[in-house]
């Protein structure tokens, strides 16, 4: 795996009483294996009656709110948005924008198409004004960490203090662009998903399920910890549930019960993800990526591997090659 680039994310080092390994965050570790990219689109200025209606999108879709006030609906899913609102949208669905959700809806297609100076313009005025864009992942995002968040999070301006320089630095750099802006503005849009995605793990009762569910339990989150520090390291559940500091049933229930999969179901599955990503990105040999994710036998990783991911690891790397080659 390629070293992590999303330091904002360190904690502090920590021993862990049966191995002696720096505990790193599950998730800079998920979101670095990923590849998350911040893409930043024109913006929307609107005013009077209008809807846009905007196509499934291609990643994760964000918009932030810098001026007035909106509607946002998603599938049976509608929010009011106000001035200092931000969104995201996880899943690939249709989505409308607008003052009335009554109102004829323009596709977004046509209102972006003529977008000038970095903003496209819908009705008449300028009532409403959003900053927006979207994040891309690489292969297997939605397996990994898009299926364990629901499909819209809303942050109310009034609890966005977190995400605040972020949203004002990213504004700044589209009004008045410089040498690099837009470079920056996605590398600004890295760290506001990152942000976003902290402050909703730490209100009570966020609606994330496996292993997001599990950072928020002391006792599931040592032990999601100690496997992403050491995912080669030869756990059990008894070295697990001694990371954990409590007794292997109470672990492999607890576990199970938060997460959804068993203590060492999880690890063959992580475990899998990292060989999945050293496939995709060069040519190493099968054996040395078996090693390097804690399999002795190349044949006992393939078997493995292919129970998770669907495909043997040469099989994988063959198809991942064809599609990018295609595009």
């Amino acid at each position: 795996m390629r070293p992590a680039s999303l330091g904002i994310l360190d904690l502090p080092v920590s021993i862990d009483r049966s191995f002696f390994v720096i505990v790193q965050d599950p998730l800079h570790g998920v979101l670095s294996l990923l590849d998350a990219r911040g893409h930043v689109s024109a913006g929307l200025t609107a005013g009077g009656r209008w809807a846009v209606a905007f196509a499934a999108p291609d990643g994760v879709k964000f918009n932030v709110v810098r001026e007035g006030r909106c509607w946002l609906r998603v599938g049976d899913v509608t929010v009011r948005l106000g001035a200092g609102d931000c969104y995201l949208l996880t899943r690939p669905v249709p989505y409308v924008l607008a003052s009335d959700l009554a109102a004829p809806a323009v596709p977004a297609g046509v209102v972006f198409a003529d977008a000038s100076d970095g903003m496209a313009r819908a009705g008449t005025g300028a009532d409403v004004v959003l900053v927006g864009g979207r994040f891309s992942f690489g292969d297997r995002a939605g397996t990994v960490l898009l299926d364990a968040l629901p499909p819209v999070i809303h942050v109310p301006g009034g609890e966005a203090d977190a995400l605040r320089w972020a949203l004002d630095e990213i504004g700044g750099e589209l009004r008045s662009p410089a040498l690099g802006s837009r470079l920056v503005a996605e590398h600004l849009a890295v760290v506001l998903f990152v942000r976003i995605l902290r402050w909703y793990l730490g209100r009570p009762g966020a609606a994330v399920t496996g292993w997001l569910a599990g950072l928020a339990d002391p006792v599931v989150g040592a032990a999601l910890r100690a496997v992403h520090a050491a995912p080669a390291a030869p756990w059990t559940v008894a070295s697990l549930a001694a990371a954990a500091s409590v007794s292997r049933s109470t672990l492999a229930a607890r576990f199970t019960a938060v997460v959804g999969r068993a203590p060492l179901e999880y690890l063959t599955g992580w475990r899998m993800e990292l060989a999945s990503s050293r496939l995709r990105r060069g040519d190493e040999p099968v054996a040395a990526i078996a090693r390097s994710v804690g399999y002795g036998s190349e044949t006992a990783f393939s078997t493995a591997f292919k129970r998770v991911v669907g495909a043997s690891p040469r099989d994988y790397r063959r198809s991942v090659t064809t599609r990018a080659t295609r595009r």
